[in-house]
């Protein structure tokens, strides 16, 4: 009899990001990274869904899944994936940060009663980023799509589909809670869509994809693959973290985030903090903002250098960057909603106009945005007791020396990590073991930054208090 012991399960989680596709194979039991694989998106803020797919066969070639018996998928949110009753795609997907949906996020704020009778109805008001609005510039831009459309799927069901359906085990669209309540028409309280609101949209009820629980099967392929519901970006990341109650993720990528897994949803009638659900079957109070990591990288191409330049220009100038400031809303911005704005570099002067200043004051400026997230969570009367920093961003020295001034509480990094793939490959993984709760998987941290002392009258504060005002001047808040 053999003693060697038994192979591990194993089950993969994917990242289709609007960037890449990032596949990891992972052991159900202990999380740890088998093997792993990725392939590009295209750029732009419209793709033919079909690319995803695309990368997707990339990422996973060479036999990535062999062996695997779990896998689900974690999605960029919000996209539009608009289909026809043959379940053809009409048009190119319009991702979350197309914002040629910004008047139509304007008209349905106000066709309802205001923001605060949107935070009422489903949690949160229309921005150009939401499903729902992309739907309304559909049937006024394109009439003859919009009269084609018979379902409409977000980025993480439709590549759940296609996964089902090259295993012959598609029976129906499905979605799970988190993704559903990016749409702006679904209730994320209630577990149910809102017709009337899809009725708004487009002026008729159109398909969308059933909602499973977090850990229901969405299907199986005829090798047995079983596929999870998946998760949209941030409710993964959150899964693949193991978040505590205290702890607030501020995620640096292509975009910003600041969220929490809270146990109760959360009411924000300004429309600030969106109340998504969460992949663990709680929700997700969340901000998000357009700017964050290539904020740094256009300030290192104006400057000339590179991330680690800039990082070594950063460091190199004193906190507040003498008094210069930036608004780093260089595509937009959606928190605050300032879909036409762009960025505002403000007290220039002869004496602080330094390399080192400028590149100062594009990390603090990238980080003030999301500390605004941060501060309303607390108001929102959510703990904030240490921030997570991930994202690409978070790798920056200078990141990591600016932020716990401006948090103002400790700032830890965790080991690099795929942590949308590894949420993922934890429902998969939660799926397969048909418990009722996910498996414990452990996150080493790989440091943790103290926020220096002195309170309200620390520089941080400073550094704050001229953003905002500069921020209040320019947009009028």
């Amino acid at each position: 009899m053999s003693n060697d012991p038994a192979p591990p399960r194993l089950v993969a989680g994917v990242d289709s990001s609007t960037q890449s596709c990032k596949v990891v194979v992972v052991d159900a039991a202990t999380g740890d990274v088998v093997r792993a694989g990725r392939a590009a998106h295209p750029d732009g803020t419209s793709v033919d869904p079909a690319r995803w797919w695309d990368a997707y066969l990339e990422a996973t070639k060479d036999g990535l899944l062999e062996g695997v018996q779990a896998i689900a998928v974690g999605g960029q949110q919000h996209g539009m994936v608009a289909l026809d009753e043959s379940g053809v795609v009409i048009r190119d997907a319009l991702l979350w940060n197309d914002t040629r949906s910004a008047q139509a996020a304007r008209d349905l704020t106000d066709e309802l009663g205001g923001v605060a009778a949107w935070v009422d109805a489903v949690g949160m008001s229309p921005l150009p980023s939401f499903t729902i609005t992309k739907v309304r510039w559909l049937a006024e831009n394109e009439p003859d799509n919009a009269a084609r459309v018979s379902d409409v799927a977000l980025p993480h069901d439709w590549l759940t589909g296609q996964i089902l359906r090259a295993g012959n085990g598609f029976e129906r669209w499905v979605t799970d809670r988190s993704d559903a309540s990016g749409t702006c028409y679904f209730d994320s309280v209630g577990d149910t869509y809102r017709s009337d609101l899809q009725r708004l949209a487009l002026g008729r009820e159109f398909g969308v994809p059933q909602v499973l629980g977090p850990h229901e099967v969405a299907g199986r392929t005829d090798g047995g693959l079983v596929v999870g519901p998946g998760a949209g970006d941030n409710a993964g990341a959150a899964l693949g973290l193991g978040l505590q109650r205290g702890d607030v993720v501020v995620s640096l990528g292509t975009s910003g985030a600041v969220f929490a897994d809270a146990a109760e949803p959360v009411r924000d009638e300004r429309g600030l903090i969106a109340s998504f659900a969460s992949a663990s079957g709680a929700h997700l109070p969340l901000m998000a903002t357009l700017n964050a990591a290539r904020v740094l990288t256009a300030a290192a191409q104006l400057l000339g250098t590179d991330l680690a330049g800039l990082d070594r220009l950063a460091l190199a100038a004193p906190v507040g960057a003498d008094g210069l400031t930036l608004l780093p809303y260089l595509d937009g911005e959606r928190s605050p909603n300032l879909p036409d704005a762009t960025g505002t570099l403000g007290g220039l002067t002869r004496t602080n106009a330094t390399p080192e200043n400028l590149a100062r004051a594009a990390v603090e400026g990238m980080l003030a945005n999301l500390v605004a997230g941060v501060d309303d969570l607390r108001h929102l009367g959510l703990p904030v007791e240490r921030v997570v920093l991930i994202g690409g961003a978070s790798a920056s020295e200078a990141v990591r020396a600016v932020a716990p001034g401006l948090f103002g509480v400790p700032v830890v990094v965790p080991a690099p990590g795929e942590y949308v793939g590894l949420g993922a490959a934890r429902q998969a993984a939660w799926v397969l073991s048909g418990a009722d709760e996910p498996p414990a998987w452990s996150v080493a941290d790989e440091v943790t930054l103290d926020p220096p002392s002195g309170g309200a009258a620390q520089p941080g504060a400073e550094v704050l208090a001229r953003y905002g005002t500069l921020r209040d001047t320019v947009h009028r808040r």
